[in-house]
């Protein structure tokens, strides 16, 4: 018997994109459920015509909120939680059919075997090490990153999905965007948003692996959709800067004016070679940079208000 599988979002005005996301799941999805946030448009009429499940909810200035109400209303063993802006690839739908069908010893077998003939294993191993430093730990309890082999491995409640950004019409490959990781396929109760930062990555109660195949995010396709994101980006992170009680005074703010965007131009345009991705690279490169002194701008504006 086929193991169910559902997918989920947590939407807000997305016409545009959610057709076509739950287009490239149709053939895999054993059910859809929609959280949406007060959409003034079709996001929920399209996503019904899907057979969605759809939810109406208030919105949330912390939006993981809503994908963590998503995740709380799948009923299906494994969850795949997706973004409206996101579309599986033909290759990861076969094998995310594939995987939630195997048991553990498959699924470790599997990954070993893809850790010595694809060629992309050391960059997903090198990403995932970014993450562990960038988060810490990953888990509730116990330590994802362990080695699983032998009869020492763990149960895999969770995988890394390789996501391909695309920007003002094309995937950046480089600028340290790809394989821009994401926890999307999970065991239902195994996984969860802290809610607490826009960046951060799900709990997960047990062992995490890699999907080896792309999941298509296409989050900036005009650089005014770039900046409309850019905008609410900067105002969470001006949020947790007050939260954190990060100093107001002139040398904080020399050092995220100069100091972190300089550093983090030069690590994405030159360390990771965004210059190869012409002026989309460019452009990606310092407005990252830029994220730092307009999110600490909203903060001191906040707090001398």
């Amino acid at each position: 018997m086929s193991v169910k599988l559902s997918v989920v979002l947590a939407t807000r005005n997305e016409e545009a994109n959610i057709g076509q996301c739950l287009e490239s799941v149709r053939g895999i999805a054993d059910e859809i459920v929609v959280v949406d946030e007060e959409s003034e448009d079709k996001t929920s009429d399209i996503a019904k015509k899907f057979g969605a499940r759809v939810y109406s909810v208030k919105h949330e200035q912390m939006f993981h909120k809503s994908k963590q109400k998503a995740i709380d209303l799948a009923t299906g063993e494994w969850i795949l939680q997706l973004d409206a802006d996101e579309k599986a690839t033909p290759e990861l739908s076969k094998e995310i059919k594939s995987l939630i069908n195997m048991t553990n010893e498959e699924i470790v077998e599997y990954e070993m075997h893809q850790s010595l003939k694809n060629p992309k294993y050391k960059l997903f191993k090198r990403h995932e090490k970014l993450i562990k430093e960038r988060e810490g730990k990953l888990t509730s309890g116990s330590e994802s990153f362990k080695a699983r082999r032998g009869k020492d491995a763990g149960q895999i409640v969770a995988f890394f999905v390789p996501r391909r950004n695309y920007f003002l019409g094309r995937p950046l490959i480089h600028a340290g965007v790809y394989p821009d990781g994401v926890i999307r396929l999970i065991k239902r109760k195994k996984a969860r948003f802290p809610s607490k930062s826009v960046h951060e990555l799900m709990e997960i109660d047990g062992e995490v692996g890699w999907l080896f195949n792309d999941l298509e995010h296409n989050d900036s396709p005009t650089f005014n959709r770039y900046l409309e994101r850019a905008n609410r980006y900067t105002d969470l992170t001006a949020k947790e800067l007050e939260e954190s009680g990060v100093p107001v005074n002139y040398w904080i703010l020399f050092k995220h004016s100069f100091i972190i965007p300089a550093g983090r131009f030069f690590s994405l345009y030159i360390i990771h070679k965004g210059f190869l991705d012409g002026m989309r690279g460019f452009v990606w490169s310092l407005f990252s940079a830029l994220h730092f002194p307009l999110a600490y701008f909203k903060y001191w504006q906040s707090v001398k208000k």
